[in-house]
């Protein structure tokens, strides 16, 4: 019976993945072998010595220590692309909401008084205020260009605006995924200058912190619209408001307010509404739980951001999985164990990421658990388990 502790309110869609019969699912488990979540921070979480792995319903995983459980051989999964389409669907929004001053005009109606023969007069007066402009013609920049930056340039291509994408790791089966219009740029710098729309789509990394920043925000537009969907940080807040104040950007929209963004009329602040959909919930919940409990029963790894993805069909009932640090000689030392206990590997595979190397092996007959127990006392070894 496996033990599944969730820290969050998970999708009940999700939670169905985990057949009662195996597994108990609870958010008082003293003991889990793995652990699904959303939101909860577990920098500050004494790590059970029971978890074999963290399962985060959505993207972003700022919320989980990975060097601790990178360190511990704790895979943490997520749920890359099962939210891109909510969150693509936001970006689009809100490029309207700029574009025809939506949040302006609807405060301004909203502020209105008399009968309604003087609202009619209002409004025909004030409508001038908001003359907006239509979005085909207009070039956006994507910066980031995974699964929900894709959707997006590709929605835009579709409303007839002019693309341009910058993504250095832009992978080869993400480029076919991009429509042939899209424009490629090779920094951000060269996006900066050409764009009405900048919105950004990368996770929070120290290489991607405060991207758009007092350095680079002036050379864009006077009019431009800088969006931020992505992660609080990516975006110098104080840099982009400081241009707004002196007329030298035109909106920035954003998912994740502050008190410096409160104070410019020129913002929209959103209350982190990215990903707040029934569906995208229930898409990443039912994708992480599905990895999860690959994991556990197979040991196949698949959409880890620590671990290297690894699956192998099984070749036999016996199956045994083996972390370690990336050093020679580990799978040699693996194989010498399991050769002396008389086990005759039917298939194998291994492979790294960074530190950490993680191997596949199945044998034609059982594994006993004394063969485990050696394998967990070579050096570098992080875990060893049969599935």
């Amino acid at each position: 019976m496996y033990k599944i502790l969730t820290l969050n309110n998970i999708s009940p869609l999700g939670l169905e993945k985990f057949p009662q019969a195996d597994y108990q699912v609870s958010d008082q488990e003293p003991e889990p072998d793995a652990i699904i979540l959303r939101s909860f921070k577990m920098h500050e979480m004494e790590i059970p010595n029971s978890l074999k792995a963290v399962g985060r319903a959505g993207a972003g995983v700022n919320n989980i220590p990975l060097e601790k459980m990178s360190a511990a051989g704790i895979p943490v999964f997520n749920a890359p692309g099962a939210n891109a389409n909510a969150v693509k669907e936001l970006v689009i929004a809100s490029l309207f909401l700029a574009a025809r001053k939506l949040g302006e005009a609807i405060e301004y109606t909203n502020g209105l008084e008399g009968d309604d023969a003087e609202l009619a007069k209002a409004v025909e007066a004030g409508k001038k205020k908001f003359a907006g402009y239509e979005l085909p013609g207009k070039t956006i920049g994507v910066i980031g260009l995974g699964a929900i930056g894709r959707m997006v340039a590709n929605t835009c291509i579709d409303l007839g605006m002019k693309v341009v994408g910058f993504d250095p790791g832009l992978t080869v089966d993400g480029a076919w995924q991009l429509s042939a219009d899209v424009q490629r740029a090779n920094s951000v710098d060269q996006i900066l200058p050409n764009v009405d729309f900048l919105t950004v789509h990368v996770p929070l990394l120290d290489v991607t912190r405060n991207l758009i920043n007092a350095e680079n925000v002036d050379k864009m537009r006077s009019n431009a619209v800088v969006v931020n969907l992505a992660r609080g940080g990516i975006i110098n807040d104080e840099a982009v408001c400081d241009a707004l104040d002196k007329g030298s950007l035109g909106t920035y929209i954003t998912d994740f307010p502050n008190n410096r963004t409160k104070q410019s009329p020129k913002v929209i602040g959103l209350p982190h509404l990215g990903a707040s959909t029934g569906e995208a919930e229930d898409n990443c919940a039912i994708m992480v739980a599905n990895q999860v409990r690959e994991y556990l029963e197979t040991g196949n790894v698949v959409n880890s951001v620590n671990f290297p993805n690894v699956t192998m069909p099984r070749g036999s009932e016996h199956r045994l999985v083996v972390c370690n640090a990336n050093v020679p000689n580990m799978v040699g030392q693996i194989s010498t164990v399991m050769a002396e206990a008389n086990l005759n590997i039917h298939d194998m595979i291994n492979q790294s990421r960074g530190d950490i190397a993680y191997t596949i092996v199945d044998v034609d007959s059982e594994i006993p658990q004394s063969v485990v127990d050696t394998i967990k006392q070579l050096d570098g070894i992080m875990i060893a388990r049969i599935v």
